[in-house]
């Protein structure tokens, strides 16, 4: 049984990172929660009263002023994570991919993102099972938001993509599936959030400065 790292969401610390870096997951204290649900419950509100709000029903840059009908707002934010899944080159070891499943867990979970508990509980999950998105190295934009990259990790939470599970690499459905776990059903606003941020630049930051550690560690 794996021992987790109860921390409360937005303060991690170094040694913490370094831990789920190697392996150990974590698992939030419930006072992060109510956060989170008043976060979704402001997004219910908005799309009740029929207010136009950018990223939430309406489309993305040059249509942001483009209204998205209701019945397609969960379609919308599959649409924005597949279109992104963009990134070339070698995938991140795995411990780049859980800090940035963690570090992404972590952001949701502050509560000002508006997504549903269950997005971040997924995350948890999969870094706890070792369900690992397979993210290709090279496509993020850096300041402007990590968006390939984080496009193919979301990618897996709706079961596309690929992830690595028990030393193999297979599609995420079935990734999923084999540790027990079902893929999400995005709504509106949420694979918004799971692409901005720049959870992978951080996580590469950290991997070097781990690496320069063991390097200049005395034998």
């Amino acid at each position: 049984m794996k021992i987790h790292i109860k921390i409360e969401a937005g303060k991690l610390n170094h040694k913490n990172w370094k831990a789920i870096r190697n392996g150990t997951p974590i698992t939030f204290l419930e006072t992060a929660w109510p956060a989170v649900h008043r976060s979704a419950a402001t997004i219910a509100g908005i799309l009740a009263q029929g207010t136009t709000v950018y990223g939430v029903n309406t489309g993305f840059g040059k249509l942001a002023n483009t209204r998205i009908a209701p019945d397609d707002l969960g379609d919308l934010q599959r649409r924005i994570v597949l279109s992104h899944c963009a990134g070339i080159g070698e995938a991140l070891d795995e411990g780049v991919t859980r800090l940035i499943l963690a570090m992404k867990a972590a952001s949701l979970a502050r509560g000002y993102s508006g997504v549903q508990p269950q997005t971040i509980r997924l995350l948890l999950s999969m870094l706890e099972r070792g369900v690992l998105p397979v993210i290709p190295g090279q496509g993020s934009v850096g300041a402007s938001g990590d968006l390939a990259p984080l496009a193919h990790m979301a990618a897996v939470l709706i079961g596309e993509g690929e992830a690595r599970f028990e030393g193999q690499v297979m599609p995420a459905q079935a990734a999923l599936q084999k540790a027990g776990l079902e893929p999400l059903n995005l709504q509106a606003k949420e694979g918004l959030a799971l692409l901005n941020g720049t959870q992978v630049s951080t996580a590469l930051a950290l991997e070097g400065l781990y690496r320069a550690e063991n390097a200049f560690a005395p034998p």
